[in-house]
């Protein structure tokens, strides 16, 4: 894919429910044929955008889009509470293990998991825990 995609990759960009971007214009939003999920982004373009990033030597944006992917199917809720969750001084060591554990089991998302556990350990040794 050539970047920016939604120039030159237009009618291969889908939205995380199969709209095409071609598709998903105002008049169809005013017609009240565009519902919410139909704007959320796809893992397939986010990582076709890491894929772009990491040709382009940017391996931590290629990173940061691999997680990226793994959060579309994660609930809004769960994803809030994992960010107030790693923000330092508000969370156990243990309450970070049982959120990357969610995050692997229930929604197999590795990448964020590891990235909570990596978190957990560094907070540990700043002291920076509840």
């Amino acid at each position: 894919m050539q970047y920016p995609l939604g120039e030159h990759e237009r009618d291969r960009i889908a939205s995380k429910t199969g709209k095409k971007l071609n598709d998903i214009t105002l008049d169809e939003v005013m017609k009240g044929h565009i519902v919410p999920d139909d704007i959320k982004i796809s893992h397939e373009v986010l990582k076709a955008q890491g894929q772009v990033a990491e040709e382009a030597g940017n391996a931590p944006m290629a990173r940061n889009f691999e997680r990226a992917a793994e959060l579309v199917d994660v609930p809004d809720d769960v994803i809030l509470k994992m960010y107030d969750k790693l923000r330092p001084n508000r969370s156990t060591k243990l309450e970070l293990v049982m959120m990357a554990k969610e995050l692997l089991e229930k929604y197999n998302a590795k990448n964020c998991a590891r990235l909570v556990m990596e978190a957990a350990e560094v907070y540990e040794k700043r002291g920076i825990l509840l």
